[in-house]
């Protein structure tokens, strides 16, 4: 049997891996241990099954975890929990495990990039380990404005990061790249991620707000004709579950992404969102604005968007605008090619993200991507 040890199952990424295996009792053959900050076994599960509520699981489902899943520590401190003996009886990684906040978290180096750097070098040194999967983010790469991004280009280091995040996740890459040789390092970086097909934003909420700003504003950086790679959460989920399962692969690089063909544009996230809530579109009254003008008109947030921080909302604004314009597509030919279906189109499942946020105002939903 296989032990596999997924890193980050508290979070929204992690935690649908994990809903993943259960779902599809892939326990029977795999034997989870769930890496979880806390202060003992009994609350680290506790953690994790109030996390996997947000998908639904049943009870019979969730009684395949129990406290010897649970390993105790935190990246920040990886000296925790690395000398564990069970780590030398692991077979397989997911690496979901990050500080994902596009605010500026003091502890985002520490843990996304230094304490990573300590684990991945604790499991080089497991003889029996297969593979590594770890979770990086597509917008890694630094893509050029209104490009397509192939999976055997190499990260545009000429552009700007447009946050400390993305380029915490590609340092960490290069980071065991270079200091790890021995580790069977697979790199999955998705594009973004946004609700799950069956419970919309239940799971999380993040970066679907952005839309619901955008629209409620009815202005944003973008033309409505731009277009964003969105995948849920679920699809993710599954194509980190392959990769790390396959018995071989052809790459140690993949996009998880909707693919050129695939990408959404602006004005049909405008249409499925009107369709959900019963009401007319926007796109007789939308304006593409700049930053500039919008810091023109922050007093009017309060009454457009409800109780809000203007600040925080001007500083949102900046940076999701700024990938917004960048209208850049990422290939997913490798994924296509191993016989992974193409993700669900956003527009599928809007409705359900709609749905499952209705009545939270935006200040509510934004705030798991600025903790």
């Amino acid at each position: 049997m296989n032990t596999l040890l997924i890193t980050g199952a508290t979070g929204f990424v992690g935690g649908a891996v994990v809903e993943y295996f259960l779902r599809q009792q892939l326990t029977t053959r795999n034997k989870l241990l769930l890496l979880v900050r806390a202060d003992d076994n009994t609350t680290g599960l506790a953690r994790i099954i109030d996390n996997l509520k947000k998908f639904e699981l049943s009870d019979e489902q969730l009684s395949s975890l129990s406290e010897k899943s649970i390993l105790t520590g935190d990246l920040a401190e990886p000296e925790s929990f690395i000398h564990d003996p069970r780590l030398d009886n692991v077979t397989h990684v997911i690496n979901c495990a990050a500080i994902a906040s596009f605010g500026n978290n003091p502890a985002m180096w520490r843990v996304n990039v230094e304490g990573s750097l300590v684990f991945a070098k604790r499991m080089a040194q497991v003889k029996g380990l297969q593979r590594f999967v770890h979770v990086g983010t597509a917008m890694a790469s630094m893509p050029d404005k209104d490009s397509v991004f192939y999976e055997g280009m190499p990260d545009n280091e000429q552009n700007e990061d447009l946050v400390q995040y993305t380029a915490s996740k590609r340092a960490i890459e290069n980071l065991v790249r270079e200091e790890c040789p021995s580790l069977p390092f697979v790199v999955a970086r998705p594009s973004i991620i946004v609700g799950h097909t069956q419970y919309g934003c239940q799971p999380s909420s993040s970066i679907f707000w952005v839309f619901m700003m955008a629209i409620k504003l009815k202005k944003f950086t973008c033309t409505l004709d731009d277009q964003v790679d969105v995948i849920p959460v679920d699809y993710c989920a599954m194509v980190l579950a392959k990769l790390c399962l396959a018995t071989e692969l052809s790459h140690n690089f993949y996009h998880i992404s909707s693919g050129e063909e695939m990408c959404t544009p602006f004005h049909e996230i405008d249409t499925s969102v009107a369709e959900a809530n019963n009401a007319p579109r926007i796109i007789s009254e939308y304006e593409q604005i700049s930053y500039q003008e919008f810091t023109g008109i922050r007093k009017q947030f309060k009454d457009v968007l409800g109780p809000c921080n203007d600040k925080i909302i001007l500083r949102a604004i900046k940076l999701y605008g700024g990938f917004a314009q960048l209208n850049v597509k990422f290939d997913n030919s490798r994924l296509l090619n191993m016989g992974i279906p193409k993700p669900a189109a956003f527009k599928s499942y809007i409705d359900k993200c709609v749905s499952s946020t209705r009545g939270q105002s935006i200040s509510e939903l934004m705030r798991v991507d600025f903790k």
